[in-house]
């Protein structure tokens, strides 16, 4: 595995400009030097938990617990129907005191807070800890617990993730790996997204042979507190803590446009009315979409006159509300010829 560029220094006009385009994991070293959070986690796991109890308004987090045999490892269960952690309810700064009474622990059980909004929990963070690549909309999520892994996923937004306490190993794979990571069912995943089969710290080479690809392209990176890592729009990545208390600060961000955000949808539809057809009437519709989808012959409507060029035109959302409406009772249609 290759290790992630880093980069010393960027400005918010260089990192959108050069960095995101680039489309591939970079390291921003030092980015947030300056947080207190980062300084009082440098000092000692129980000075950050200080200052963050000191923040904390007792909103409600999610917290996601395993036994110690499952070695911080969330997954599945027995069955893909199935999963080995628990989900409760619970506040912050309990939560965090219990991660200090185990970092004595030998053989601990997994203890995370995962992908909670830092307003809700923690709304003086953001006044002290300045994310300075994006704007303030960007609302950051805060994600804490003990040696914990995170199968391989994906995210349909870029990421900046902001290392603010431990250390966390990242192994990062591009979108067009999907075929070599045997993804999970869009049915049952973790989180959200799907999630891969493999374990590519233990790999079955003989139950996932194309995993070999994968991992002699795979891209690590080991950011230190004060470092962040840009993960670009749909890269999969395996994260694994590996410290008895780890802090991480993510922003989330989408640069299209809000009625944009969804593609699930057509990739259901795509599945549902096209993946199953006769193989030669599959190929056709292959082409239909790299033609007036994935445009790769150029704009499939430049040959006629703007105003009549329909769908095949960019929408505004208004249009794109309207054609979705029509799609919807379209599909009503086929519902009812079932």
């Amino acid at each position: 595995m290759q290790p992630c560029k880093v980069i010393h220094g960027v400005s918010p006009e260089t990192f959108m400009a050069e960095i995101v385009p680039m489309n591939a994991p970079v390291v921003l070293r030092g980015l947030c030097d300056n947080w207190p959070s980062v300084r009082w986690g440098r000092e000692s796991d129980k000075g950050l938990a200080a200052y963050l109890k000191a923040m904390n308004t007792g909103g409600p987090v999610e917290i996601m617990t395993a036994p110690p045999e499952v070695r911080g490892q969330f997954f599945y269960g027995d069955t893909l129907k199935t999963r080995n952690f628990q989900k409760t309810q619970g506040v912050l700064a309990d939560v965090l005191d219990r991660l200090l009474a185990l970092t004595a622990d030998t053989s601990p059980p997994a203890l995370y807070i995962q992908s909670t909004l830092v307003e809700t929990c923690l709304p003086a963070f953001t006044i002290e800890n300045e994310m300075p690549l994006l704007p303030p909309t960007v609302r950051p999520r805060v994600w804490i617990g003990n040696a914990v892994r995170v199968q391989t996923h994906y995210d349909l937004s870029d990421n900046l993730a902001v290392v603010v306490a431990g250390k966390r190993r990242f192994t990062l794979f591009p979108p067009d790996q999907l075929s070599n990571l045997y993804a999970g069912p869009f049915e049952q995943t973790l989180a959200g997204s799907p999630v891969s089969l493999a374990d590519i710290e233990a790999p079955d080479f003989d139950k996932f042979p194309r995993l070999r690809t994968a991992l002699a392209i795979a891209q690590v990176a080991e950011p230190e507190p004060g470092d962040v890592l840009f993960i670009p729009y749909g890269w999969w990545h395996h994260v694994r803590s590996l410290s008895a208390l780890n802090v991480l600060v993510n922003y989330w961000w989408n640069e299209a446009p809000r009625h944009l955000q969804a593609p699930y949808g057509a990739l259901l539809h795509a599945m549902l009315l096209v993946r199953d057809m006769p193989v030669r009437q599959r190929e056709m519709w292959k082409m239909m979409f790299s033609h007036f989808v994935f445009r790769e012959n150029g704009d499939p409507g430049a040959h006629i006159d703007r105003n009549d060029q329909g769908v095949m035109a960019e929408l505004t959302p208004r249009q794109h509300k309207q054609a979705l409406a029509q799609l919807v009772r379209g599909l009503e249609r086929h519902m009812r010829m079932l």
